[in-house]
């Protein structure tokens, strides 16, 4: 493990990224709930037919098993037959960590390859999943932990920082896509924008309006529960407006967030509160006697929530889980305006008039309020439909096509279906559950799988 002796090892770290524009390259992330058919209960991880048994037997599709205390906790592939890991959120969420592609064509293959592979399975052994941003029925006492380590420090920690952390660790599934940058200048321009759309892509993407067997009030309780989850490590961050933004500038901010743990020869080390600023500088006194090393850096990185993440590429989190086609439009999204220079100028002077006041205050409203959400002269709703025209003259500049001759701003459609009717996954769900479903919340294990 490499020693950290300077700040500029961290700065070298996020600017590894750096790639030339010809290898740009697409990661799709996303969770599901996974539920047994017989009872519609989660899966615990050791019962016959359980998330262990579930990982045991995709190993033998060519993947490769993780263990942790001689429990099998993830699972990872060789790039020459597709790459990527599987891995287990803190309540047995079950995300697969694609790799690393070319287009969202091949993002649309890896996805219904995965669904294939786990069907095989699910089907012998009584369960499916659920796709939805937060678990419609089940109470915190419902679910189960994964034998993982690392969440018993994070379980431990939560409760005092925040109200709803163990909501988020333990009810709450996303999706996400993570996008490369090829200079500095380049990263800084990314990021503002991935700051100012990600609450339209909250809106567009919000699927959970039920918790606790009802409707919630809510579009995206996915999103309002992070707001309460740790102030420390979450939401909108000022400075990336700042002018002296910067690689440096980021590695401050996140020397500075308190940490949650080291891995020592596979233990976690308990630090949750501790700054790694102070770990770097051995002023933590239980691990004076370790250095702080570029592995650990990059196990903090994933620890910080906001809602936009730069480790050595740009993370975009802001959207609840759904199913294939919501993944894809995700993925679409944000390629068309991120991939294409002139999409990425537009969708600037598009956002230009939103202040950072402003975006915090979109940020605070859009789980509520969704696509009906406006703030000053600003409507989520215009926004939105700017933003999906600007994405998919992206995609067609392009001009990546499948086998069809589709170019990639077919996985549009899903978004263009939604400003059509002015209508997101949440308030369709609404419309769902108030008219045709009789209030029946048990309706989702019908409507809303995977």
């Amino acid at each position: 493990m490499e020693k950290i002796e300077s700040k500029n090892q961290l700065i070298d770290f996020i600017s590894s990224g750096e790639k030339i524009i010809k290898d740009f390259k697409i990661g799709t992330e996303h969770e599901k709930f996974a539920f047994k058919l017989k009872d519609k209960k989660p899966v615990f991880y050791e019962e016959e037919g359980g998330i262990s048994d579930l990982l045991l037997k995709l190993v033998d599709f060519g993947w490769d098993p993780i263990y942790e205390n001689n429990n099998i906790i993830a699972l990872s592939r060789a790039n020459e037959i597709g790459g990527g890991s599987i891995t287990l959120e803190p309540a047995g969420q079950f995300e697969l960590s694609g790799a690393m592609l070319n287009t969202i064509h091949e993002t649309h293959d890896e996805l219904l390859n995965h669904k294939n592979q786990i069907s095989k399975i699910t089907k012998n052994i009584g369960i499916d999943f659920l796709a939805l941003g937060f678990a419609a029925n089940w109470s915190r006492e419902d679910m189960p932990i994964m034998p993982k380590s690392r969440y018993k420090v994070m379980k431990n920690y939560m409760p005092k920082v925040g109200n709803h952390g163990l909501d988020m660790m333990l009810r709450s599934s996303t999706a996400q896509v993570n996008l490369d940058y090829s200079d500095e200048k380049d990263m800084i321009k990314k990021f503002r924008l991935s700051f100012l759309l990600q609450p339209i892509a909250t809106a567009l993407f919000a699927n959970s309006p039920f918790n606790d067997g009802s409707l919630n009030g809510y579009k995206s309780i996915r999103s309002e529960y992070w707001k309460n989850t740790d102030q420390d490590r979450t939401g909108i961050l000022p400075f990336v407006f700042d002018d002296n933004m910067s690689y440096e500038k980021y590695v401050d901010y996140a020397l500075d967030v308190p940490m949650y743990f080291i891995n020592r020869n596979g233990k976690y080390i308990d630090l949750a509160g501790k700054s790694f600023r102070d770990f770097m500088d051995k002023k933590i006194d239980s691990v004076k006697n370790y250095d702080a090393t570029i592995d650990d850096w990059e196990l903090h990185l994933t620890t910080i929530f906001p809602e936009a993440r730069l480790k050595n590429y740009i993370e975009m989190r802001g959207a609840d889980a759904g199913n294939i086609d919501h993944i894809c439009a995700i993925s679409a999204y944000w390629v068309g305006l991120i991939y294409d220079n002139q999409a990425l100028s537009d969708a600037l002077e598009l956002t230009k008039n939103i202040s950072v006041e402003e975006l915090i205050e979109f940020r605070n409203k859009v789980p509520k309020e969704g696509l009906n959400c406006s703030v000053g002269k600003n409507n989520i709703y215009k926004l939105a439909l700017d933003s999906i025209k600007l994405s998919k003259e992206g995609l067609k500049r392009r001009n990546k096509l499948n086998k069809k001759e589709c170019d990639e701003s077919i996985y549009l459609q899903y978004l263009e279906d939604i400003v059509i009717n002015n209508e997101s996954p949440a308030d369709k769900l609404i419309r769902e559950f108030n008219n045709d479903w009789d209030e029946n919340v048990m309706k989702v294990f019908e409507n809303c799988l995977f």
